[in-house]
């Protein structure tokens, strides 16, 4: 498995990391409907062309199966695939991102426990909560600071 950091951002591409943020939010957003996760995987594509950082990770078979995305050392996304979740994916790219690009915040949803208990076991401490997410959804946010 490769760390990549992504320059050129093909339809290829896209199309390949908008299937593993679909597996990835299927298994760990249990509180969407499929009908809300399809909405919300209309912009998928347009965030993933536009994050400054977009780095993936790819298989022994060059498809890739993890990626995060970061703007202005903030963790805006990291998503993997359900069948490599476990195996520390997540761990490498988060600590790529904080060593290569100085990581130090992020938030996310206070429905998925399992992603809070990773990001606090790496290091990060929620310090505020918001009532609905960016697009005023009743999806409490979490954000959250790396403590060191």
């Amino acid at each position: 498995m490769r760390i990549i950091e992504i320059k050129e951002r093909t339809e290829i591409l896209i199309n390949q990391l908008l299937e593993v943020w679909k597996n990835s939010v299927k298994a760990t957003h249990l509180f969407l409907s499929n009908e809300e996760i399809n909405k919300i995987k209309k912009y998928v594509p347009q965030v993933l062309n536009e994050i400054s950082n977009l780095i993936i990770v790819k298989n022994d078979k060059n498809i890739p199966i993890a990626f995060m995305g970061i703007e202005n050392q903030k963790l805006e996304m990291l998503f993997i695939t359900n069948n490599e979740r476990g195996k520390g994916l997540g761990k490498q790219l988060l600590n790529y991102g904080i060593e290569n690009y100085n990581v130090n915040e992020l938030a996310v949803n206070e429905q998925n426990p399992k992603a809070k208990e990773f990001y606090e076991y790496m290091g990060f401490k929620t310090y505020k909560r918001a009532e609905l997410d960016e697009q005023g959804n009743s999806y409490p946010i979490l954000y959250m600071r790396l403590e060191r």
